[in-house]
């Protein structure tokens, strides 16, 4: 918009500009050529009364005046007597005395002037005056009688170079060019300004939006500039103070929900345990074991959609984090689980020069812990999950977790990531049918993405792409922690 702007400003300048400047030079180059041609004509003209006069002196005063006039301008000054063939005394005979502007000035007694072009002019001006004798006319013998014409004894004709009038003629039209490159580089200057104050509220704006879209829902923008973007301001102030207001309201509803649902879970499976300690009988025994296991999974599935809510209420920016030091943090969390039923679980790749990724805080915890108990679950006793980690293009780095189970058909990848679907294998044994969904949320949150496909030994590849940040390595500490729940 600001480039649009200046462009328009300086548009509007140049058009102003050539308005003005286009019709001056114009007229400064016609007077230019008026002026110049006035003044041969004036000089042949002079010229030719002095050699009308047809005595001694006039002509040697008109030798001095030609040398003269040879001298101290771009001109040389010719002259043919009557017939052509002949000179007139003292200055020679020209080299082309025939041609039409000689023939029409003996002829007609008309004066000619050719500038050579029909732009602006050629090399050189050539005017041509007739040379009338001075000798008194006769007068008419009767009232009524016109007296004779003027006799025509010769012609006077001046050559005169235009190269110093093409030196004043670029001066004029380079002068006014250099002034308006001037004038127009100034008004881009200023139009950069001018656009840049008249856009500063939409940058203003548009800097809140984008804050506001990472997740920073104090982010507010000044009430300045014209009165629209005032409006515009207050208006998205006043929706971002209300959502605002909405994710408070959902953080305490997750906060509540929480306390109030897990605590008379916990207390029921409880009660089921000691029931289950007190009870002989097999049957009673495994009724009581079926109900604990719902309960179970009951717990699992409020802890999804617990977990669902906070990542779709998206109250966290993104922040640069170490990926290589996080994965290794999860993975010793995660071996023990693992070393029970003899998988193995190997990492690959991670260069030591791996960039900083952007996630939400604990987003990439819980990414992890829910993929890799997705792959836990499914890998068959001794086998090996492979977890590796390489860069996928100039921003992206990519994590991958390949698992050795009994991987999924193309319509189940496609539904994988729907909300409370399970698998009809291994993977829906004991899953709520939410963790392939947390993981896409919260890794499309921190503007990422995730998909399956099937791992080249068999089983499911789950690869999750993640935007880089622009800082440096930053080495994480260990942090305790149990494994939480998968899909």
């Amino acid at each position: 918009m600001i480039r649009r702007l200046i462009v328009s400003y300086v548009a509007l300048v140049a058009v102003a500009l050539a308005a003005f400047t286009v019709p001056v030079a114009f007229t400064l180059t016609a007077q230019l050529r008026g002026d110049t041609e006035e003044s041969v004509r004036r000089e042949a003209t002079t010229m030719a009364l002095l050699l009308g006069d047809g005595d001694a002196p006039a002509r040697q005063a008109l030798a001095r005046m030609v040398g003269a006039y040879a001298d101290e301008t771009p001109g040389r000054v010719e002259v043919v007597a009557a017939d052509t063939r002949s000179a007139m005394e003292p200055l020679p005979l020209p080299a082309h005395p025939d041609d039409p502007a000689f023939d029409a000035a003996l002829k007609q007694g008309r004066t000619t002037v050719d500038w050579g072009s029909r732009l602006v002019w050629g090399p050189e001006l050539v005017v041509t005056v007739p040379v009338y004798a001075r000798s008194a006319a006769p007068v008419a013998d009767r009232p009524g009688e016109s007296a004779p014409a003027q006799r025509i004894v010769g012609a006077v004709r001046i050559r005169y170079a235009t190269a110093d009038l093409s030196d004043r003629l670029w001066r004029i039209w380079g002068f006014r060019a250099i002034l308006a490159v001037g004038v127009l580089a100034v008004a881009a200057g200023l139009g950069a300004i001018v656009a840049r104050l008249l856009t500063k509220p939409l940058r203003q704006l548009n800097d809140m939006a984008s804050r506001f879209g990472d997740g920073d829902l104090t982010a507010r923008s000044p009430v300045t500039g014209p009165h629209e973007t005032q409006t515009l301001a207050r208006t998205l102030n006043q929706g971002a103070e209300r959502l605002d207001t909405l994710v408070a309201s959902q953080r305490i509803f997750v906060a509540d929900a929480s306390h109030q649902l897990r605590t008379p879970l916990t207390a029921l499976r409880l009660s089921l345990d000691n029931i289950a300690d007190g009870v002989d009988d097999e049957f009673v025994r495994e009724d009581v074991d079926q109900a604990t296991a719902e309960v179970v999974r009951m717990s699992r599935l409020v802890s999804g959609l617990l977990v669902l809510a906070r990542a779709e209420a998206k109250v966290s920016a993104p922040e640069p984090l170490a990926l290589r030091e996080l994965v290794e943090e999860r993975l010793k969390v995660w071996r023990p689980a693992a070393d029970e039923r003899g998988v193995t679980i190997v990492l690959t790749g991670a260069p030591e020069d791996l960039p900083r990724v952007l996630a939400g805080p604990g987003n990439l915890d819980q990414v992890l812990d829910n993929v890799l108990s997705n792959a836990l679950e499914v890998s068959p006793d001794r086998g090996t999950i492979t977890v590796r980690i390489g860069t996928g293009g100039p921003e992206d780095v990519v994590l991958e977790v390949l698992d050795q189970g009994p991987g999924m058909s193309a319509a189940e990848q496609a539904r994988a990531f729907d909300r409370f679907w399970r698998g009809q294998g291994l993977t829906g044994r004991s899953g709520s049918g939410l963790g392939l969904a947390i993981v896409k949320q919260l890794v499309t949150d921190d503007g990422g993405g995730v998909t399956l496909k099937d791992a080249p030994d068999g089983g499911l590849c789950v690869r999750i792409v993640l935007r880089t940040g622009a800082e440096g390595p930053r080495w994480i500490s260990p942090r305790p922690g149990a494994p939480r729940s998968g899909g």
